[in-house]
């Protein structure tokens, strides 16, 4: 699992942003801190709770010059219908091909539900160099992070 210290592992996947394009994690770090925010689905209802909590915090982020992203194995086009139900004004990375969340370490499975291969509740913060300053992972997809924490640690990212 990626931990505290480490470079954050490079990505080109999909960025659902009212349309589809290709998002790199390299080409990005001039919007550090970066705050990529794993969530295991869209439509369901504490990562609907959690995205539209950083959504209604995002100026804060912004006021520290954060740059919130979403990462779930949602599709692109599912992720783009999350995003305008919900109101939501950040970038949703589609890791449809499930990549990310193995190179970050994040992979769960539901097996009793017998869904495999959603992203663990998590929230990395990288900063301008490409090293993840901080982390935050749950083993239980019903726990959000601690916002105030997330934001506190992009603030501080260096």
């Amino acid at each position: 699992m990626v931990d505290v210290g480490d470079d954050a592992p490079d990505f080109t996947a999909p960025l659902a942003n009212g349309d589809v394009d290709s998002f790199t994690l390299s080409e990005h770090l001039d919007e550090a801190p970066l705050v990529l925010a794993f969530f295991p689905g869209a439509f369901t209802g504490v990562c609907t709770t959690e995205m539209c909590t950083f959504q209604d915090q995002l100026a804060g982020f912004e006021d520290v010059g954060a740059t919130v992203y979403g990462v779930s194995v949602d599709s692109p086009f599912s992720l783009n219908e999350f995003r305008e139900k919900n109101g939501l004004e950040f970038g949703l990375v589609s890791d449809f091909n499930k990549e990310i969340i193995d190179d970050y370490g994040v992979r769960m499975d539901f097996e009793d539900l017998g869904v495999y291969g959603v992203a663990k509740r998590s929230v990395f913060v990288v900063n301008e160099d490409g090293e993840v300053t901080w982390s935050w992972v749950s083993d239980d997809p019903g726990v959000e992070p601690d916002y105030e924490a997330v934001k506190e640690a992009a603030a501080a990212a260096e």
